[in-house]
């Protein structure tokens, strides 16, 4: 099952050179058992997601805390009205003081809203003309405050509203955020396993099983309906991170609201460079 969906890893598109190497088969060993067993039969979604807490390894970006920047790659095709709009983006952010610089790539948007990202895509992204912006201090801001709260509890009032937890609403609010806060700020480990167990608590999610996003990259998928809208989500079982989401709307004018793809994160030098850590 392929889903097409809104987050680094292996298959880099052709022109970018990874942030991070690919972790060693003695490194992955203890996420292959997490894997299998979050992936194995009769367990409930939310187990799934506390076993992959409790088991997810490291990455190397995980151990490069002493260099000033976080480095996101993220790919997007977003609803805007009648069309879809599709961006590559380079990010790095000056942790200290929130200065950094911006790669943007666009390709044309797409008429109608019933698009689904095709393979080629990322590697056409990948290559579209740039357009790159250096930011001053203070003009760059992480989604949420850091540090991050450690309490799954606290992580999710952050991300929606506690008063709107009785909400049809609230369950794509919540998933929503995760999103948007792996798409936006670079996780370690701990917060990763912070951002399953939030992913645990978020009322009727469901278990898709193993999947892959537009790239090829393998995953456990998980999905949230409400509102109108189901996102689908596809996490690395090895380290926990969110590959790749996917927002569709079901009601209202149906067809994609919005796809991200995570390529790459870590952290570097300086700003404009993509080196692995």
């Amino acid at each position: 099952m392929d889903l097409l969906l809104t987050g680094c890893q292996s298959n880099t598109p052709a022109g970018d050179t990874p942030v991070r190497r690919e972790s060693s088969a003695a490194e992955s060993q203890p996420a292959a058992v997490a894997s299998t067993s979050a992936s194995g039969p009769g367990l409930t979604p939310q187990q799934r997601l506390m076993l992959l807490a409790e088991n997810i390894e490291g990455t190397a970006a995980d151990e490069t805390v002493g260099q000033p920047y976080t480095y996101l790659h993220i790919q997007t095709w977003a609803r805007a009205t009648n069309a879809i709009t599709r961006t590559d983006l380079r990010r790095w952010r000056h942790d200290a003081d929130g200065s950094g610089q911006e790669i943007v790539r666009r390709l044309p948007e797409l008429a109608g809203v019933t698009h689904r990202p095709g393979r080629d895509e990322p590697k056409q992204l990948a290559h579209a003309p740039e357009t790159s912006t250096r930011h001053l201090a203070n003009t760059l801001h992480p989604y949420l405050p850091e540090p991050l709260p450690t309490d799954a509890g606290t992580l999710a009032g952050a991300l929606a509203p506690r008063e709107l937890a009785a909400e049809p609403a609230y369950p794509r609010m919540l998933a929503g955020g995760i999103v948007t806060l792996a798409a936006s700020q670079y996780l370690d480990r701990e917060q990763r396993a912070t951002v399953l167990r939030v992913l645990a608590s978020v009322p009727r999610i469901t278990y898709l099983g193993h999947t892959s996003d537009v790239v090829g990259r393998r995953g456990l998928g998980f999905a949230v309906s409400a509102d109108g809208s189901t996102s689908q989500l596809v996490i690395d079982p090895r380290n926990g991170e969110i590959l790749a989401a996917r927002e569709e709307l079901t009601e209202r004018r149906p067809g994609l609201f919005s796809y991200v793809l995570i390529l790459e994160r870590g952290r570097t030098n300086g700003a404009g460079i993509s080196a692995r850590p």
